[in-house]
Order: C-alpha cells, then sequence, then structure tokens
C-alpha cells in the first residue's frame, strides 16, 4: 500500500521546489456534485497526482471538490487526462489558470478530505446547492456592470475585497464566508427586485452564494462564471474593457495578481497608497496586513514596534512568550477593524477622499 500522505519537511520540499528547472502552471478548479466516498476518491487522486509532482491544496467532500495546484508543463496533459477521467462529473470541468505565476506558489500536495468544500455554516436539509443563478460570462458582465437596475456583490473576504473589486461593487464585511451569506441577505433586502450579479475569486463561493439567495427567496440572481481569474482571461482575449479595478487576492504564496494599475488600497501602518499583503515576520503573530516598502524596511516586516522587537528577543523567550499568549483567531484576524486594535491604521478621514 502506497504511502498517500507526505513525509518530508516544508523547508525540504520548498527547496526541492524553488531548485526545480521545469515550467509549472497554476491551475484552480472547483466542481459541485456528489461523491458518495469521498476517503476513497481522495487516495486515489492523490495516487495518480502524486506521480505527476502535482503541488498544492486539494479539498474532497461528499458536496464535490476544490483545488489550487501547481503542475509541472510537461505532465499537464496527463494531468488533466487524469482529472477527467477521475469522475463523470469532472470530464472537461473548468481550469482556471494563474494570470500572473512564476508556478513556484506551492511545494507540496495536500489532499484533504473535508465536511464542505466551502465552510457555510448552512444547517438546512432543503437547501439545493445545484439551484444555481444565472451564470454571466465576460461580455454579459461589462454589459450589466453598468445597469442602474443591477448590483454586484463582491462574496470575497474584506483583505480581498479591499485591494481589488468589479467597480461599485459592495462588499459584504466579514473574513468569513459563512458570515457572509446571511449578512448578503439582510443587506440585499431592499434589492431584491433589481438584478443581483455575485462574484468571487474563481467562482466557487459566488456559485453557492447565488444557490442560497435563491433559496432565501431572491429571484434575479446571477455569478460571473469561473470568478474574476475566468472573467479577466476572456476580457482580455476579446479585447473588451476591464471591469475589476486593482489585484486579485490569491491564496498562496504570491498574494495577488495584477489585474490594472489602480493602487485602492492603503499600508496598514502609514497609510500610503499599497496594495501588498505580508505575513508579519513574527511567527507569535504572523498577522496579515498591508505594509509599503518603506514601512517594511522601518518595521523589519513587522506589523508593530512590539512585534518587532520580539523578533529580536532569543529563540527560547519568543517561545516561551508564544506559549503564554492567547493564539487563534484573536491574533490572526484579517479585518482592517482589528488590526486598528492592534497597530496604527489611518482612519478614513486620514486616508483622504474615500475611492
Amino acid at each position: 500500500m502506497p504511502v498517500l500522505h507526505n513525509r518530508i519537511s516544508n523547508e525540504e520540499l520548498k527547496a526541492r521546489m524553488l531548485a526545480e528547472t521545469e515550467p509549472r502552471t497554476t491551475v484552480s478548479f472547483y466542481k459541485y456534485f456528489s461523491i458518495d466516498d469521498p476517503k476513497a476518491f481522495r487516495d486515489s487522486l492523490y495516487v495518480q497526482f502524486e506521480k505527476l509532482k502535482v503541488f498544492g491544496r486539494i479539498y474532497v467532500a461528499k458536496e464535490g471538490i476544490n483545488a489550487q495546484i501547481s503542475v509541472p508543463q510537461h505532465h499537464f496533459d496527463a494531468f488533466k487526462a487524469a482529472l477527467f477521467a477521475s469522475h463523470p462529473a469532472l470530464d472537461q470541468v473548468r481550469l482556471n489558470i494563474a494570470l500572473e505565476d512564476d508556478g513556484k506558489s506551492f511545494w507540496v500536495l495536500r489532499l484533504k478530505v473535508r465536511e464542505r468544500i466551502v465552510a457555510d455554516g448552512i444547517d438546512d436539509e432543503s437547501f439545493d446547492p445545484s439551484n444555481v443563478g444565472e451564470y454571466l460570462q465576460a461580455d454579459r458582465v461589462n454589459q450589466m456592470i453598468d445597469d442602474p437596475n443591477t448590483v454586484f456583490v463582491d462574496m470575497r473576504n474584506h483583505y480581498e475585497y479591499e485591494v481589488g473589486h468589479f467597480e461599485n461593487a459592495i462588499e459584504v464585511p466579514s473574513d468569513t464566508f459563512r458570515d457572509q451569506l446571511p449578512m448578503a441577505v439582510e443587506m440585499l433586502q431592499d434589492s431584491k427586485d433589481k438584478n443581483i450579479v455575485m462574484y468571487c475569486t474563481g467562482g466557487i463561493r459566488c456559485e453557492k452564494a447565488s444557490a442560497y439567495m435563491l433559496h432565501k427567496g431572491f429571484k434575479n440572481i446571477y455569478h460571473v462564471e469561473g470568478g474574476i481569474i475566468e472573467y479577466t482571461r476572456k476580457a482580455k482575449e476579446q479585447g473588451l474593457p476591464l471591469k475589476f479595478i486593482g489585484k486579485n487576492f490569491v491564496f498562496d504564496e504570491r498574494m495577488g495578481e495584477r489585474i490594472s494599475d489602480d493602487v485602492i488600497a492603503n499600508c496598514h501602518q502609514c497609510g500610503a497608497p499599497c496594495d501588498t499583503h505580508t505575513n508579519c515576520k513574527n511567527d507569535g503573530c504572523h498577522l496579515l496586513f498591508i505594509q509599503c516598502p518603506s514601512c517594511a524596511a522601518k518595521f523589519e516586516g513587522c506589523c508593530s514596534e512590539i512585534c518587532r522587537e520580539e523578533l529580536k528577543l532569543p529563540r527560547e523567550e519568543q517561545r516561551a512568550r508564544r506559549a503564554g499568549r492567547e493564539n487563534g483567531v484573536k491574533i490572526f484576524n484579517k479585518s482592517k477593524g482589528l488590526l486598528q486594535t492592534t497597530m496604527h491604521i489611518p482612519a478614513p478621514e486620514e486616508e483622504g477622499p474615500a475611492r
């Protein structure tokens, strides 16, 4: 029986990946469909993908599959063949190729079975995730975005919306998808008679959100097919004007893909225009925040003076401090509201005119 998980350290795997000369393609895909035995399906995929040196994150659940991976270019056709043949529902599944990437985003294959491929908090047996809104391709997106009878709704987290979004799109201000769903229903009660277009990075969240809105009695529900990634690709191919401004946040080492030249966010420390996310260099914090080059040098990659000073302590003392500190969401919370309690972020009136 082959070993169906990795046994090598992250450091060694990353070093091996960085030493590779073979080009890689970064790709994401998802599909909602019924899987009777997620564990067996997971194990079968692992055996095939491990042979092809696929790296990245793949989640399998009874409701489907969600993946963000990189594949050696000379194995890409074999990867597609294996994926398409793994289940009838995955035959010709849409693959979202990264917009800008050097293929160095992942260095280990993590293939996990989960309760859901997207944590939605929905506990309603009458909810049908397959009853989704109407798909919109790039040309229809551009037509509807200027329609006063249409509302675009961003179903991503606050830190994603902060650096880039569709023109005039509204934010559902939360850091979790499960909180966003009921919040979106409440926020859009006065827009029930309008067209509601939902979008996210690659389509997986907005597709489920569209089904949830229909479940809650909304009628004119749409979602952007393939999300921001596919919209941008198709708009460029068809010579359409891009209606997405700023950066598309991505969940890998890059932390963002540049879509337009607009910088719509600000450094969380000094307020200068900036849309570069980073994690605090202090391992006891690791806060995700936006930091400009000047502040990165000033704070040595840390989110605050406190973390900068702690980073200079001996390793043993750093570990002792971490052991006695409350960990989890209260420290690693990505909402700007909590960031303002942990370090100075210019308040809206300090940042100049709203964008």
